[in-house]
C-alpha cells in the first residue's frame, strides 16, 4: 500500500526555520519525483519544490528560492524540506506527492499537482508574530 506521511509542521515567529519530513512506504523514493504542495486558506494549492530521482536535482518556487532547502534520505525512504528564514505569507498546510513520471518538469506550474499520483494528509505550519 502507497503511503505518504508528514510531519514537522508547526507555529513559529517570522524569521524562523522548520523541518518537513515526508516517510514514503510501499514504494521506494529514489524511483519517482516527489514534491512538497502548499495550500493557504482560500488560496490555491501550489507547487514549492521538487526532487528527480536519477539525480537527486531539485527545482523550487521562486518565492521560496534560498531560503527552501529539498533534499531525499534513501537509507529512511524519506524526503525532507529544510525551511529557513519565514515568513508569514508561507503559512500553510504543507503536503507531500509522489509523481506519476520520474521528472520534476513543469511540476511547479499551474495544474503540475494534477501529475502526482499519491499524497499524504499533511502538515500545518503557521508563521505568524
Amino acid at each position: 500500500q502507497v503511503q505518504l506521511v508528514e510531519s514537522g509542521g508547526g507555529l513559529v515567529q517570522p524569521g524562523a526555520s522548520l523541518r518537513l519530513s515526508c516517510v514514503a512506504s510501499g514504494f521506494t523514493l529514489d524511483s519517482y519525483a516527489i514534491g512538497w504542495f502548499r495550500q493557504a486558506p482560500g488560496k490555491e494549492r501550489e507547487g514549492v519544490s521538487c526532487i528527480r530521482p536519477s539525480d537527486r536535482g531539485t527545482y523550487y518556487k521562486d518565492s521560496v528560492k534560498g531560503r527552501f532547502t529539498m533534499s531525499r534520505d534513501d537509507a529512511k525512504n524519506t524526503v525532507v524540506l529544510q525551511m529557513d528564514n519565514l515568513k508569514p505569507e508561507d503559512t500553510a498546510i504543507y503536503y507531500c506527492a509522489r509523481r506519476a513520471i520520474p521528472s520534476c518538469a513543469l511540476a511547479l506550474a499551474t495544474d503540475g499537482a494534477r501529475s502526482f499520483d499519491a499524497w499524504g494528509q499533511g502538515t500545518q505550519v503557521t508563521v505568524s508574530s
